[in-house]
C-alpha cells in the first residue's frame, strides 16, 4: 500500500491524534452552522473598487475565466484574494 507524504503539520496533527488528545465537540450539529456561518460572513464581498486595465489584459482576464468556467470578475477577485493572503504561487 502507497504511504501518502504528510507536511510537517499534517504529521503534528497525526501525532496528537494518535496520542488521544483529540475530544469531541459537544452539540456538532450547532458548531458545524457556527462556522458555516463564519465562513460566509468572511466571503462577502463588502467593498466595491474600480480599476483600469488594458484591453489586452481584460481580453487575456475573460479567456482565462472561460476557461475556468466562471466570470472574469470572479477570477480577478479570486487572484486577488490568493495574492494579499500569500497563497499566489508564481510559476
Amino acid at each position: 500500500m502507497r504511504q501518502l507524504k504528510l507536511t510537517k503539520d499534517e504529521q503534528d496533527i497525526l501525532r496528537s491524534y494518535e496520542r488521544g488528545e483529540w475530544r469531541p465537540v459537544k452539540n456538532m450539529q450547532a458548531e458545524m452552522l457556527r462556522f458555516k456561518e463564519m465562513a460566509k460572513r468572511s466571503l462577502r464581498k463588502g467593498r466595491r473598487i474600480n480599476i483600469r486595465l488594458s484591453e489586452q489584459d481584460v481580453h487575456r482576464l475573460q479567456i482565462s475565466a472561460l476557461r475556468e468556467g466562471m466570470p472574469y470578475q470572479t477570477l480577478i477577485a479570486s487572484v486577488l484574494h490568493k495574492y494579499v493572503s500569500g497563497r499566489l504561487m508564481p510559476r
